[in-house]
């Protein structure tokens, strides 16, 4: 699998919400209002193949001892299920991360 980077700004379908890229050393697919995504990959990340198109719908949490919270997505069309790692301006995020401090 080839990770294809790309910083891109888009609108989310889900609340509707500008999200812009990342800043630091990483690339945001999923908007960090609602957490939603967009099945646009299917061959690897960045590769925009999929046909599909449905929204990836934030399902579950996933703690990574050290590498930060995990998103757990499932596409609303097709089923396909994806984790992709929370940004740390993500809602989930932060509201986590209050809880512990």
């Amino acid at each position: 699998m080839t990770f294809i980077p790309r910083q891109e700004e888009f609108i989310c379908e889900q609340c509707g919400a500008t999200v812009t890229p990342l800043s630091h050393d990483s690339y945001r697919n999923h908007c960090p209002k609602c957490l939603h995504s967009k099945h646009v990959d299917s061959s690897g990340p960045g590769s925009r193949d999929a046909t599909c198109l449905g929204l990836m719908e934030p399902i579950g949490i996933d703690g990574q001892a050290g590498s930060g919270f995990i998103i757990l997505h499932q596409c609303t069309q097709c089923g396909k299920k994806e984790k992709n790692k929370a940004a740390s301006d993500d809602a989930l995020t932060q509201a986590i991360s209050s809880l512990f401090h």
